[in-house]
């Protein structure tokens, strides 16, 4: 394999550069030449491609976001547009792609390899909501960014005896939530993946806690619960404690990635590397229990998404 392409996909995750600048520096290590597929998709649809080379990717493996930027693209979800990037990629003798996202992209990387042109999948997003993996590139150093936040706001809310009940990103899975919640010491964790009542595991806890002289507190909810607001007003009617909702938002997403992150998207871009210069694609990296496997992406979209009621159990053991 003589030229390769990668691309961002989705929403941007920290480290996103640092595994473009691995993929871009393993190739050209291995003797390829390296193309960027700007705007993801639908940069393939749309003949966005620039070369990459080893000065390209200097000084962007501590920056966040993507240089490649990212979109989304209804079109490649069509024969038609899949047909289009086919053609783009015989255009620049592009013979393997490095697709970094999540699902979505590895949906379209699947349908690509299906079209003949092997595609790799490296899983990055802050959700850390692929099941075929235990990591996600972007995952810790969200997690830390929503951290860092929590402890500021528990900066004023300890001055005013107040309860914060804050909203961490995620979309439909409360990994991020979970792990934030036990990080910052909440007082009650709301996570899709857990039946819940705000009177009995949140306002009653509160009330409870209260009588051993704690006078603030943090609740924090996934953005797949959402509902702040209206939690904040139950919590206030029913305690009498002010309380403020406060959604983190897209600020999760930004940032200077971690040393794990950085470290991570460089390993996994290197073993994507190395499969395509193998000829083979279809695949996904993923991290097992501690060690670096790729697996065939039909299994890697197939595995259900699994959630650790264990880790929840401490959370909830621990704030009282």
């Amino acid at each position: 394999m003589k030229t390769i392409a990668v691309l961002t996909s989705g929403g941007d995750a920290p480290g996103m550069n640092a595994a473009v600048r691995g993929v871009t520096r393993a190739a050209i290590a291995k003797g390829m030449t390296v193309k960027g597929v700007v705007r993801g998709y639908n940069g393939l649809i749309e003949d966005q491609i620039v070369d990459l080379g080893v000065r390209t990717v200097s000084d962007i493996i501590h920056r966040g976001g993507t240089i490649l930027y990212t979109a989304r693209s209804p079109l490649f979800k069509t024969e038609e547009g899949i047909n289009k990037a086919v053609e783009t990629c015989k255009k620049h003798g592009i013979e393997g792609i490095v697709v970094i996202g999540g699902d979505g992209s590895f949906r379209g990387a699947r349908d690509l390899s299906l079209k003949g042109i092997p595609c790799i999948g490296i899983p990055a997003t802050i959700d850390n909501d692929i099941s075929s993996t235990e990591y996600t590139i972007g995952y810790d150093t969200a997690m830390n960014t929503a951290i860092e936040m929590v402890d500021r706001l528990r900066d004023t809310t300890q001055s005013h005896d107040r309860c914060s009940i804050v909203e961490v990103m995620g979309r439909h899975a409360g990994y991020l939530a979970l792990q934030t919640g036990i990080s910052c010491g909440a007082v009650s964790i709301l996570v899709p993946e857990i039946k819940f009542d705000i009177e009995k595991d949140v306002i009653a806890k509160i009330k409870k806690i209260q009588k051993t002289g704690k006078q603030h507190f943090i609740v924090v909810v996934a953005e797949g619960v959402g509902g702040v607001d209206k939690i904040a007003e139950q919590i206030e009617k029913s305690t009498g404690i002010e309380s403020r909702a406060t959604i983190l938002g897209h600020v999760q997403r930004g940032g200077s990635p971690t040393a794990r992150d950085r470290v991570m998207a460089s390993q996994m871009a290197y073993k994507a590397v190395d499969l395509l210069e193998k000829g083979i694609g279809n695949r996904v990296i993923c991290l097992n229990n501690g060690k670096l496997i790729d697996r065939d992406i039909y299994e890697a979209l197939s595995i259900p998404r699994s959630f650790d009621e264990e880790e929840y159990k401490l959370a909830t053991a621990l704030s009282i």
